[in-house]
This record gives structure tokens, C-alpha cells and sequence, in this order.
């Protein structure tokens, strides 16, 4: 059990740290999406080369967020 939490309490951070994995997941997946219309050149098809970079760089620092909520512990989070 985490220290000074109650259980529900621990098994409610359980469940969130759970969450927030599967979204930093899916945020990853985006990420390598968006990387593979760029090596592929298929992104022409899709966007203007200033909206592919927007969304781009969108998915990068979507995933980056995510990868750090999804990593630290609930007591940093709680602290922020």
C-alpha cells in the first residue's frame, strides 16, 4: 500500500495510474503514426505542409505529457 493512503484511496491511484497508461499508449501511437506519414510522404495527401508540422509537433508533445503523467508516481502528481 502507498504510504499514507487509505486503500480505496491506493486503489483509486491504481486505477488512474492504469488511465493515464493506456491514454500515453495511445498518445505513442499517434506519435508513430504521424512520424510514418512524414518517412512515408503520404502526409502530402492529407495536409498542407504547415498543418502536418502543427499536428506534428501537436502529437509529440501530446505523447511527451503523457509518458511523464504516466510515469511518475501519485504523490508527484498530487504535488503539482
Amino acid at each position: 500500500m502507498l504510504a499514507g493512503l487509505s486503500m480505496s484511496a491506493g486503489q483509486s491511484a491504481c486505477r488512474m495510474d492504469a488511465i493515464a497508461q493506456r491514454w500515453s499508449d495511445l498518445a505513442e501511437r499517434r506519435r508513430a503514426h504521424f512520424i510514418e506519414l512524414f518517412k512515408s510522404g503520404r502526409w502530402k495527401h492529407y495536409y498542407s505542409e504547415q498543418e502536418f508540422l502543427d499536428r506534428l509537433r501537436e502529437a509529440v508533445a501530446c505523447a511527451e505529457n503523457w509518458k511523464e503523467l504516466a510515469g511518475s508516481p501519485p504523490e508527484i502528481r498530487k504535488a503539482s
